[in-house]
């Protein structure tokens, strides 16, 4: 199977599936349902990055300072970037608003904010998809899972920021199906403009890395603190081991 062909198959699936998600909430509004699917995309995240995508970046033909140093600059990068949306929807002489806003990204959020958010963030995932099949099928295959496994918690938070806004349901939905078509343009887009960008595929990777990273240490793990009992967080360390292992066994499938 081509890259191109692997990659507008897996970015069609994450689409179908984070709409699929996205439906269930907007139909039955649970929000009950989101800590659990965050928990577990932090652990698929952690594992895709640590099991999967950086050694095979470090195998390629970069040293692994530059591999290092490429997702030290990306988290550094990916911060600023946060910050500068921070600062743009967030009055910043407001230190209560600011802090509620850290603390909680529903709050403070437009519609149009999100749709717009979701679907930048739905493109970088095509990108990193397209990357790792450019690079090898059975990454490729591995770094699809765990970028589905994240975007279903963060098509289900979305969806409640939506409902929350104001919109119906019917548009909230076609919102949200507008945002899931942009991994596909972005997993296209990318994997024909990669061919001919072979030798720079170990950085993009780490620039992938850096991203899942980020996401799962600085923007879902967070959240998790707002639960401290003894339950609560043992069924977090619980579903974020699932979620390492559920990697760890495709991966183990994939390579046999």
């Amino acid at each position: 199977m081509s890259p191109l062909l692997a990659s507008v198959l897996a970015s069609s699936l994450a689409g179908v599936l984070s709409m699929v998600c996205a439906a269930l909430v907007i139909w039955t509004a649970r929000p009950t349902w989101v800590p659990t699917l965050v928990s577990y995309a932090i652990g698929a995240l952690l594992g895709a990055v640590f099991l999967e995508i950086l050694p095979h970046a470090f195998h390629q033909q970069a040293t692994p300072e530059a591999v290092s140093l490429t997702v030290l600059i990306g988290i550094l990068a990916f911060f600023l970037l946060e910050k500068m949306v921070l600062w743009r929807h967030v009055h910043v002489h407001d230190l209560e608003g600011l802090e509620a806003h850290a603390h909680d990204h529903a709050h403070g959020r437009t519609g149009a904010m999100v749709v717009v958010g979701d679907s930048v963030h739905n493109f970088v995932d095509g990108i990193i998809i397209a990357a790792a099949f450019v690079s090898d099928f059975h990454m490729g295959m591995v770094t699809a899972l765990a970028i589905i496994a994240h975007e279903l918690p963060q098509e289900a938070g979305d969806a409640l920021v939506l409902l929350h806004s104001g919109l119906s349901r019917r548009r909230a939905l076609a919102f949200n199906l507008f945002s899931s078509v942009a991994t596909l343009v972005g997993a296209v887009l990318a994997c024909l403009a990669l061919r001919s960008l072979q030798n720079d595929v170990p950085y993009l990777l780490a620039l992938a890395s850096a991203s899942m990273i980020y996401v799962a240490v600085a923007d879902l793990i967070p959240g998790l603190h707002r639960r401290v009992d003894l339950r609560a967080t043992l069924g977090q360390i619980g579903l974020i081991g699932c979620g390492v292992l559920s990697i760890y066994g495709a991966h183990r499938l994939i390579m046999e």
